[in-house]
């Protein structure tokens, strides 16, 4: 008895191995987007701090950080909308979202730990930071993220020992450096379909 093989359409190959290719990628577009919110709204609320210690009265400056609050609500709703959408959920983009999920619930820790001396927290929010975004550049294979995780790193150590003059600038270069310069470099490539 002769056992019939089927053979593979050119039109079903590349059908395969685009779905093997889209099983290993992440919705870069969503990375661009919370790169560059948390960038601008992060740059936005140490500047005002600075400007409000450095120029006014006002007894506590660092209460303008409760603008984050609303700010994870905005990112976790554009996330929850976008993953909704996607056609594919790959594995790397499970990795990556509780990458951040991990990062966003120890921030959360260091906040209840560090309440009592929030003027001090912010070589930690570095140190932090620099973990997941150095992480999402080795899941993206994209290499100005990994290096904004190392820039977070180094300026954790500016504002822990650059004291009270350079220390408050270097949450918004380590901003500029980790997630706005890799942010818009990654949206640039979605937006021209280099990826």
């Amino acid at each position: 008895m002769e056992t019939k093989e089927k053979m593979m359409t050119g039109e079903e190959s590349l059908r395969i191995i685009t779905e093997m290719l889209n099983r290993t990628r992440i919705n870069f577009r969503q990375g661009s987007f919370h790169l560059l919110f948390w960038g601008w709204l992060i740059i936005i609320c140490s500047l005002v701090q600075f400007l409000l210690a450095r120029f006014t009265g006002v007894p506590h400056p660092y209460y303008v950080w409760f603008l984050v609050i609303p700010g994870v609500f905005v990112s976790m709703i554009y996330g929850f909308l976008n993953g909704r959408k996607a056609m594919v959920h790959t594995y790397a983009d499970s990795v990556w979202m509780w990458t951040w999920m991990a990062y966003l619930i120890s921030m959360m820790m260091l906040f209840i730990v560090h309440s009592k001396s929030m003027d001090t927290i912010s070589p930690y929010i570095l140190l932090l930071t620099g973990f997941p975004t150095f992480v999402s550049g080795i899941i993206l294979k994209f290499k100005p993220l990994l290096l904004g995780g190392i820039c977070f790193w180094i300026f954790a150590l500016v504002v822990n020992f650059g004291g009270p003059t350079i220390g408050p600038l270097g949450v918004p270069a380590a901003m500029i450096l980790g997630y706005l310069i890799p942010g818009y470099m990654l949206k640039n490539k979605v937006d021209h379909d280099k990826i």
